[in-house]
């Protein structure tokens, strides 16, 4: 049997009708993505992998779950998704199709955004781990728990510099730099804020655009942290407009210096690209967004 033949019939189990049309979809760097008619009419979006990591579609399913209970902002009912027993991996979703931005898109993204974060969360990370990218991400206790500081220095920034280093990624430069920054870094991080409900990976690429109009978030790294992280990386790579940043903060005004923090909290995103990547053009962001951070 092929491998789409062994995909068609565990998609039949999981959602009991026959696969009846399967239409490849690009974009996706790890995972494959196609548009599926059932015989009972529905059509679904579809993520398969032939060697993903454990649990990958599992947590992302818990993910999208998670940042739905918000109730804040659209995102694509999970539909099925495979145990890790089971023979073929996949994620069903539902099929978001995508239309033009309505003219309040903007505000509703930045409103809805503000809402989500302030949904909060139970502590910062979560009750399971999960991945950013195709890299594990942890998301249990810091060795103190009620610390953001800890947080972000333990499950964040550590584990990225020492995959780097393992890999030969990490500069000289790179690894002096995040010494001295992980002294000053209580001194960075500005006023505490209690966990944030995240997205986790808030680039361009996981936003789309409804066919009525309205934003959708999709591929979530979902953990509790601070919410200046999702809005550093959504400035890291462009794709979001001014006023998505302005109705953000009418919505949940941020704290007073978040325009000093956004180097901080770009250095994770940064990070994992160095790690995904291979360094390249990455590393010089790396070092530069240190330079910056520790001579102020």
């Amino acid at each position: 049997m092929s491998a789409g033949d062994r995909l068609a019939t565990e998609l039949e189990r999981a959602l009991g009708s026959p696969v009846v049309r399967s239409s490849g979809l690009g974009g996706g760097s790890i995972n494959d993505a196609a548009q599926v008619k059932l015989a009972d009419g529905r059509e679904l979006f579809v993520k398969t992998n032939p060697d993903p990591p454990p649990a990958m579609f599992a947590t992302e399913a818990r993910g999208l779950r998670w940042l739905a209970e918000a109730r804040a902002l659209r995102l694509p009912d999970v539909v099925a998704v495979a145990g890790p027993d089971d023979p073929v991996q996949f994620l069903v979703l539902e099929l978001v199709r995508r239309g033009r931005p309505a003219r309040d898109f903007d505000e509703t993204l930045g409103r809805g955004l503000a809402a989500l974060h302030r949904f909060g969360a139970a502590g910062f990370g979560s009750d399971h781990d999960n991945f950013i990218g195709r890299l594990p991400q942890a998301n249990g206790p810091a060795s103190d728990p009620g610390s953001w500081a800890v947080f972000y220095r333990e499950r964040r920034l550590e584990p990225q510099l020492r995959l780097a280093a393992d890999h030969g990624l990490a500069t000289a430069r790179m690894k002096r730099e995040f010494a001295r920054l992980f002294v000053e870094l209580d001194d960075l991080l500005g006023p505490p804020e209690p966990p944030a409900r995240l997205h986790g990976d808030l680039w361009g690429g996981n936003l789309m655009c409804d066919a009525g109009g309205a934003p959708c978030l999709i591929d979530p790294a979902v953990y509790g942290g601070h919410r200046e992280i999702d809005l550093a990386m959504m400035r890291l790579f462009g794709g979001f407009g001014a006023r998505v940043f302005t109705a953000y903060d009418e919505a949940w005004p941020l704290a007073d210096g978040h325009e000093a923090r956004v180097d901080l909290y770009q250095l994770y995103p940064l990070m994992v690209h160095v790690n995904l990547f291979g360094g390249g053009g990455y590393t010089g962001s790396v070092e530069s967004a240190l330079t910056r951070l520790l001579s102020t």
